[in-house]
């Protein structure tokens, strides 16, 4: 009898795969028959799940995403306001080495969404989600009294949304000044800005 294979199961594994290799050794080296040797498949085993590297690169984007947003639903659940918002940004935050590996797939992802509108409509939306989530809290902070009645919801969300897209970069590149400590401080200025009284 033929061997049952999961198909969904053996995607994730190769994406899971792909985000780890790509945390290691960069964005540029990283092939098909990269991940298909670190998954422990045969090199043309990768082409049915994805034939090519552009594919796999926005699936694993895309898984990135959904294990952050995993994150953040568990950390806001039952939150609201100035709470949930500081729970959600902790979760962006690249704080420890898990989430630091995120950013380094992040970061060259966001080079391709340059110049490939595929990849740019991946990211618009993943960004959308975020910017949804974020004006909510900050308009619930706003009618709680939480925060500041006169903020702009919009300038406020682009700001915090602006601080956490940076901190992914520079956690990478400039950890000395970026460190986990330092960037929840920063996180701290930034949201005091947004208090009431």
């Amino acid at each position: 009898m033929p061997k049952i294979v999961d198909h969904d199961a053996r995607r994730l594994e190769l994406v899971e795969v792909t985000w780890r290799v790509i945390a290691r050794r960069g964005f540029d080296g990283v092939t098909l028959r990269d991940v298909a040797a670190e998954a422990g498949f045969a090199n043309g085993a990768l082409k049915p799940y994805f034939p090519t590297r552009a594919s796999l690169m926005r699936a694993t984007f895309t898984h990135v995403f959904g294990r952050t947003n995993a994150r953040i639903d568990n950390a806001t659940r039952g939150l609201d306001g100035l709470e949930a918002l500081r729970s959600f940004a902790l979760e962006v935050l690249p704080l420890d080495a898990d989430r630091l590996d995120e950013a380094r797939v992040v970061i060259p992802f966001w080079q391709m969404a340059i110049h490939e509108q595929e990849f740019a409509e991946v990211n618009d939306e993943a960004m959308a989600q975020w910017r949804g989530l974020i004006r909510h809290w900050i308009s619930e902070g706003v009618r709680s009294g939480m925060l500041r009645p006169e903020i702009q919801v919009e300038h406020a969300s682009e700001s915090l949304l602006t601080f956490l897209m940076g901190a992914q970069v520079v956690a990478v590149l400039d950890a000395k000044f970026n460190s986990p400590r330092l960037l929840q401080g920063q996180l701290d200025v930034h949201l005091h800005m947004l208090k009431a009284g």
